[in-house]
């Protein structure tokens, strides 16, 4: 099997190029690629990409992702967002390649308290969200094969996620305010890298498996509860921070105003990914203290390192 990715510096791009090596031929690109063109504000160069390549299974992992300067920056965020995917579906058609596209809970206007379905009403409250919902009906009606995978929440070890976020101002800060009104599952890209290997497997062997799905970990949280987590969690595994977890300030999504607005409810069911797939999804919980298990001892092993060479320097 050879596997074409865009976006491999990304938070998903980057598991996914350690995860999808296992499936066979890996050819990862991106925005500063030299030998092929990865970035999708060369329409063409994208297209010619897929041309010379001519992949079994084409993986979509770039997106324009500042929520915020995206109201200002639609050009940009539509050409990277929506026309960029429908140009790698038209290819995909064309050489009978599946593509793998993954998508956001903002395509949703984030009302009521209940779960979203693949088939409920989509209605974004900012420019990102309407150009993630153009990308997702671009792909759907261009007869190509595919997978679309609706998460939400994302974390990997790129730094600009909402746990270093959190750890940064708690490592600086003895008391900041976190939003108690914004619900959503908090999701690791390595979980979207391993679902996606199980899911290409799936589709190799069984084309019907053809469609939209919402793809997060399992559970629910606030914001809010999710910053005392990670804190508590943290401290637990030795991470000096100068914020406890009952330190952090509750507020209202209302008070604090940002660039784009937000949808308050991401609860997306997963009950299609889970039952057509096979899979059991681990809980958003067990996720992240892996994920900080993980980065702490590596941080503390690093740190050792370089105290190490210091000592050995003085001697």
């Amino acid at each position: 099997m050879k596997i074409l990715l865009f976006g491999c510096a990304g938070q998903v791009g980057g598991e996914l190029q350690r995860t999808l090596s296992k499936l066979g031929e890996l050819i990862a690109v991106d925005i500063d690629s030299i030998d092929l063109c990865g970035d999708f504000r060369d329409l063409k160069g994208i297209e010619n990409t897929v041309r010379t390549v001519k992949p079994d299974v084409i993986v979509n992992a770039a997106a324009y992702t500042d929520v915020d300067r995206a109201e200002y920056d639609r050009e940009l965020a539509n050409v990277i967002n929506v026309l960029a995917p429908a140009v790698l579906a038209s290819a995909a058609k064309r050489i009978n390649a599946w593509l793998i596209h993954y998508s956001t809970d903002y395509v949703f206007d984030g009302s009521g308290e209940g779960r979203w379905c693949e088939t409920d009403q989509a209605l974004p409250l900012n420019v990102y969200g309407v150009t993630k919902l153009d990308a997702d009906m671009a792909i759907q009606i261009s007869g190509c094969k595919y997978l679309i995978f609706r998460t939400s929440w994302l974390y990997s070890t790129r730094p600009r996620n909402f746990i270093f976020s959190v750890l940064a101002h708690a490592t600086e800060l003895e008391r900041f305010p976190v939003v108690t009104d914004q619900i959503g599952a908090p999701t690791g890209a390595n979980l979207i890298a391993r679902g996606t290997l199980l899911a290409i497997r799936a589709a190799s062997a069984n084309s019907g498996v053809n469609g939209l799905y919402h793809f997060t970990a399992d559970g629910f949280t606030s914001r809010y509860a999710y910053a005392k987590y990670i804190i508590d969690t943290a401290i637990n595994f030795g991470l000096p921070l100068k914020c406890g977890p009952d330190s952090i300030q509750p507020v209202l999504t209302a008070t604090s105003p940002t660039g784009a607005a937000r949808p308050l409810n991401c609860r997306l069911s997963t009950d299609k990914f889970k039952r057509t797939f096979g899979i059991t999804l681990p809980t958003w919980q067990s996720e992240t203290k892996k994920f900080l298990y993980s980065y702490i001892h590596e941080r503390n092993c690093l740190s050792q390192v370089i105290e190490n060479r210091r000592i050995s320097r003085q001697c």
